[in-house]
Parts: C-alpha cells; structure tokens; sequence
C-alpha cells in the first residue's frame, strides 16, 4: 500500500449538522448507560457490622446477597475494516469511564467530577478509531519488539499528559483497570499509532529541526526552559499532538462508514 496523498475533505454543512446531533445523541446515551456502574471501591457490597445474636433463618430460606453490578457493555459498534456485522465490537463501561478519564486529566478538567460528558465522548471516538486503525493491514507489520517500545511510549506519553504514572494508576484503580487491560490499552495505541506513521504520515520520529522550530515559536507548554533540557518532554508532547489530530481527522473520515449502539440498562 502507498502513503496517503490526501487529507480528507471536511463533510458538506447538512452532514455537519449531522454529526452534532448525532454526537449529541451519543453523548446522552452514554450518560445514561454509565449510570450506576461502582467504582473498584464500591464493586462489592460493604459487610454490614453485626448488632446482637444472629437469628437463626427459617428452614427452606436462605440469606441472599445484594448484586451489584460490576460491569456491562455501553455501546456495540461495527466497521468494514473490523470485520463488519459478522464481528460486532464491544467496548465495557470500565473502560471507557476510564478512557474518558485520561481525556478529562489530559484537559485539565478534571477537578469538580472524574470526567464530563465530552470527555466520554471523546474516549469513545478515540478508542474507536484505534481500533480501526490497529485492524488495518500495512505495508510492514510491526515485529512483538516495536509494539512493546510503542506501548511504552504510549505509556509515557500518556502519564506526562495526566501527570504522572501515580496519576494514572489510581485513575485505573478507580475503574477497575488491571495492569493486563491498561496494558491492552496501550498496545492498541501503539497499533494504530503504527498504522498513522507508516500509511498517513510521519509522525513518531520527529527530526530535531522540527521540535527546534517548534520551540522557538513558542508552540510548546516547554517554550521557556532550554531547547536540550525540555527535549525527551518537548518530543513526547510534539509527536501526541501530531497523533490526536490525525485520530480526529482519520475519524471524520470514516464516521459515516461506522454503526454505533449505545446499550442501556
């Protein structure tokens, strides 16, 4: 396959107009389905202190426990690329209460509530297009070794983004997230960021002209420390930009090609 020579058109105005209330749409249901999920802290029913002597239970009854919902899938979606309606994809409350998590720590936004509705928005228009991209076929896969220096990188990216890796974990823990699922997360990042470097456009190497210019021109957070200090922050910060804004557009480009249902419970 060849590099992509064209960045997609932006949709005419009545599909723009579309796409806002369809996001709209999105967002309310997702709210909706997300309501009620615990927390890891809250996934299981507190015991109740005893008070006096248990009474014995009648014969032919049993005590029976409170069920607490621990997980459920929130939106069912399909693509072409993802095998189509043969091979629906799920994505899990947790995982996307906490994608949308790093979205809000990402912004800043996080201080009054975990995340907000755009937040979740936005994790879910992001994991999808991952998903798409680490689906589609290159012109060289990457060997095991490359995802695993990807994912770390994803990683790194990720905690300077949130503010650190204490930041991150106890975002996942508040979700529920293992080290096996985060780790998931990040392959799938390191999977589709592939895919953009070698199909869309160079993006994971970034020459030093370009991080020079960029910090000259006062476009970076770390425009006023020293260019050689600021250098693993200043690329790390360069190249997820580059990252979140052919995500956005490789997801205007095929949103209309992608089925979205939000379950609710």
């Amino acid at each position: 396959m060849t590099r992509a020579s064209q960045q997609p058109q932006p949709p005419p105005p009545h599909r723009r107009a579309a796409s806002r209330q369809l996001g709209t749409t999105l967002t309310m249901g997702l709210a909706l389905a997300l309501t009620g999920l615990p927390t890891a802290a809250l996934a299981q029913a507190p015991k109740q202190p005893r008070k006096g002597p248990t009474k014995a239970q009648p014969k032919g009854k049993h005590p029976t426990n409170k069920r607490v919902r621990v997980d459920h899938v929130v939106v069912r979606w399909r693509a072409r690329s993802t095998g189509g309606a043969a091979s629906p994809q799920f994505i899990m409350a947790r995982e996307l209460a906490f994608e949308a998590r790093i979205e809000a720590l990402t912004r800043g936004e996080a201080k009054r509530a975990p995340y907000l509705d755009k937040h979740v928005q936005q994790a879910l228009e992001r994991h999808i297009t991952e998903v798409i991209l680490a689906h589609s076929p290159v012109d060289k896969s990457p060997t095991a070794k490359q995802v695993g220096l990807l994912a770390e990188g994803a990683r790194l990216i990720i905690e300077q983004r949130v503010g650190g890796r204490t930041v991150l974990n106890k975002a996942a823990s508040s979700e529920g997230i293992t080290a096996e699922e985060l780790n998931a997360l990040l392959r799938r990042r390191a999977r589709a960021a592939w895919y953009l470097d070698r199909m869309v456009a160079p993006m994971l190497a970034p020459s030093e002209l370009e991080l020079r210019g960029a910090h000259r021109r006062r476009q970076t957070p770390y425009s006023d420390a020293p260019f050689e200090k600021v250098l693993p922050k200043l690329k790390r910060w360069y190249v997820s930009r580059k990252l979140d804004e052919a995500l956005v557009r490789y997801f205007r480009n095929v949103r209309s090609r992608v089925t979205i249902t939000i379950i609710r419970y």
